[in-house]
């Protein structure tokens, strides 16, 4: 590696971060709490932003709140409108304050922010405001990010399921366009439930053959009625070929550590300069980042 790019990586000051997506009752709130544990105890300068205008209720203390610019309950009875309508208003009117949200970001410190975002499907994977701020955050705040979309493991025990999930994980990478990373939550309990799986895990996290899930959704009565549709998804999944999983037990440190070293590659993080590696071994360091044993968790 030449002088000149080693010296244009040390001057290059970028702040970097996770956004955590995922539909209600994935774990976001929860995954968020554990991660930011985890990185503070690395020693990570880490913030955690609350962007869910509807939680109230957060295992952390948030670094910046967007409940201090506008919440749920005002919108509602302001606007007269229902909690969905509601939560949409919210993030259109942060979209245009976002000076509000740029102006608490720190870029001249060395912080890992990570954003704690609605469970609202609709806003990441139909609405625009989400990717707006998503954009704007990482030209005008200069942010390296990282999409962590949480999807409960459940899924995998039911065909129909796994299919819509996969679905919108495929949505929300293409709405997005950041690194994306797609994680199966609560692997506790799914290893619990294991005997309920048509296949084995490795089926399910690297989402192969899905043509098999379509047997398994011909012998059920109700749902070979969609057969076409079903098969028309299939299709639509195995054509783009980016779906896969990563298992994370949240309540694992090891767990939560094969994440962090996927997600430290996917941003960027890898390649910081302050991390006590020498500038020519790192990109050794970001090809050697094992990705996590499945197995392990559960």
């Amino acid at each position: 590696m030449s002088q000149g790019i080693i010296k244009k990586f040390k001057t290059i000051n970028k702040c970097y971060g996770q956004l955590v997506l995922g539909p209600p009752g994935a774990g976001k709130t929860t995954y968020c709490n554990k991660m930011s544990e985890l990185l503070m105890n690395l020693g990570r300068n880490v913030v955690v932003v609350n962007l869910d205008p509807a939680n109230d209720l957060m295992a952390y203390k948030p670094g910046i709140d967007v409940r201090n610019l506008i919440c749920l309950e005002d919108a509602m009875v302001q606007n007269e409108l229902g909690p969905n309508g509601a939560l949409l208003y919210c993030m259109e009117y942060l979209e245009r304050n976002l000076d509000w949200l740029l102006g608490q970001i720190q870029t001249d410190n060395p912080t890992y922010y990570i954003f704690d975002l609605p469970g609202q499907v609709e806003l990441y994977c139909y609405h625009n405001s989400l990717s707006n701020i998503f954009a704007r955050l990482t030209s005008d705040a200069n942010l390296q990010l990282c999409v962590i979309h949480l999807v409960d493991s459940h899924h995998c025990s039911d065909a129909g399921k796994f299919i819509a999930a996969l679905m919108l994980s495929l949505n929300a990478m293409l709405k997005i366009g950041l690194p994306h990373i797609n994680l199966l939550t609560k692997t506790d309990l799914l290893q619990k439930h294991m005997d309920k799986l048509h296949f084995g895990i490795d089926f399910y996290t690297q989402v192969l053959d899905l043509n098999y899930l379509l047997d398994c959704l011909d012998a059920d009565v109700f749902m070979n009625k969609y057969k076409k549709l079903n098969s028309a998804l299939v299709s639509i999944i195995e054509d783009y070929s980016l779906v896969t999983f990563q298992l994370v037990n949240v309540m694992q440190e090891q767990s939560l550590l094969n994440v962090k070293n996927l997600i430290d590659k996917a941003n960027g993080y890898v390649f910081k300069c302050d991390e006590g590696r020498h500038i020519n071994s790192m990109l050794a360091c970001a090809m050697g980042v094992s990705d996590s044993n499945n197995y392990d968790m559960l």
